[in-house]
């Protein structure tokens, strides 16, 4: 083929020289054409036909495949062959070109084989094992002996040297190496990880309380990574410790598009009490529980109708204050139009203190907007302290001046008269 096209440049009147160099150039570009079209080919039709055959399938292990990208990852191995096959064609440059293509090889199934493994533990998480022994661990090792051992190979390529040679350099410099490079050797193995476990992203907001981190990510480099506070201050924190130590991202509850309220009310515990006829019908006025209230109050009746042979409100089943008042914060966010309905929604009961029952909301707002889910909450809040003396319910709350100065008042006025 170069002899082709030589002889056709010297027909024009060219010089040997020049002409050998221009037909080297094209039969170069001639290769890498055709393996950019095969790639193509593979690409736009192969794939797309493999894609239906597995869509179409019974099978999920291929959709798992194919959702992980192995598929594609194995269209690459095309132009690396079709490059390694046509090398032959190029007089001058074949050897280069067989080191090329087989480098291009090495990293094309690396690639895949990644991908694979990404693929294989998914597979494997479906499965009863995984809950008891996880493999990812054990992956993440393969990943890095499968790299490791790719580079030394596509370096002794290129250094037209025996792996061997190549390991043996590596071993006998590692110490030097590790011993001067140290922090550039453990921010750059970070990085990996953060990068291929999706760690932490840039503006994603994180909290690193032992760094004094809490706010967005504003640069992510071999060596720190940057976080400006939410009071502009700015945080260097060692990339490896990103790794090395334990922080919270919450890019997930920004994915998700709810921000959690995770606070309770303190209730006197004197205040609670079963309800009486005339409280009852004072609590079915309020529109969010009557509904409630009437349905229950039939349950009851008739439950204690048929075991309760006493009229002593100890025995048999009985509505409280406190039970009622519950049901009401569930219905209130049930209906509010800024609670998530499709996430968590408890009011739950906690464990009595010293400081009264705690009645805590386990909620999420519809939205992450920071000022938005403050006034939520607080709008909230606001209306379940209102709300809480129309079920002859007391907050708790430690005695204040104005309550011991009351007190001091009352003590006086008693004594005078």
């Amino acid at each position: 083929m170069t002899a082709w096209i030589t002889a056709i440049l010297i027909g024009w009147k060219l010089n040997e020289k020049t002409s050998v160099s221009i037909a080297g150039a094209v039969i170069f570009i001639l290769i890498f054409l055709t393996a950019f079209l095969a790639y193509l080919i593979a690409e736009r039709l192969l794939l797309k036909a493999l894609k239906v055959i597995v869509v179409q399938s019974k099978t999920k292990w291929d959709d798992i495949l194919l959702e992980h990208h192995v598929f594609e990852r194995m269209v690459l191995i095309i132009p690396a062959l079709v490059i390694y096959v046509f090398a032959p064609m190029s007089v001058y440059g074949q050897a280069w070109l067989h080191k090329l293509a087989v480098c291009f090889l090495v990293f094309a199934l690396l690639q895949t084989f990644d991908k694979f493994l990404n693929a294989a533990n998914e597979m494997y998480k479906k499965s009863e094992a995984a809950k008891t022994r996880p493999l990812k661990g054990l992956l993440q090792v393969l990943k890095i002996t499968a790299y490791a051992i790719g580079l030394i190979i596509i370096v002794s390529l290129i250094m037209d040297r025996s792996p061997t040679i190549i390991l043996g350099g590596v071993g006998a410099a590692s110490a030097v190496l590790l011993l001067i490079f140290k922090d550039t050797l453990l921010g750059f193995v970070a990085s990996i990880q953060l990068t291929e476990n999706d760690m932490v992203r840039l503006d994603d907001w994180i909290e690193m309380p032992v760094h004094g981190a809490d706010g967005a990510v504003t640069d992510i480099s071999l060596h720190t990574v940057k976080v400006e506070n939410w009071d502009k201050s700015v945080t260097t924190i060692p990339t490896y410790a990103m790794v090395s130590e334990s922080f919270k991202n919450w890019r997930s509850m920004q994915e998700m598009g709810g921000r959690r309220i995770k606070r309770a009310v303190n209730i006197d515990i004197t205040s609670v009490q079963f309800c009486t006829k005339e409280k009852l019908e004072k609590y079915r006025e309020i529109q969010y529980i009557s509904e409630y209230l009437s349905q229950k109050t039939e349950e009851l009746q008739e439950y204690n109708q048929k075991h309760v042979k006493s009229s002593n409100r100890v025995n048999g089943r009985h509505l409280t204050n406190l039970g009622i008042f519950r049901i009401y914060l569930e219905k209130y966010l049930r209906n509010h139009p800024h609670i998530h309905q499709k996430m968590t929604r408890l009011v739950r009961q906690l464990e009595p203190t010293e400081h009264g029952i705690p009645i805590e909301l386990y909620v999420f707002t519809n939205t992450t907007d920071w000022n938005a889910y403050e006034a939520i909450q607080a709008d909230i809040f606001d209306h379940i302290l209102a709300v809480i003396p129309e079920f002859d319910l007391r907050i708790f709350q430690n005695p204040t001046g104005h309550d011991l100065a009351k007190l001091y008042i009352t003590d006086i006025r008693t004594e005078s008269q």
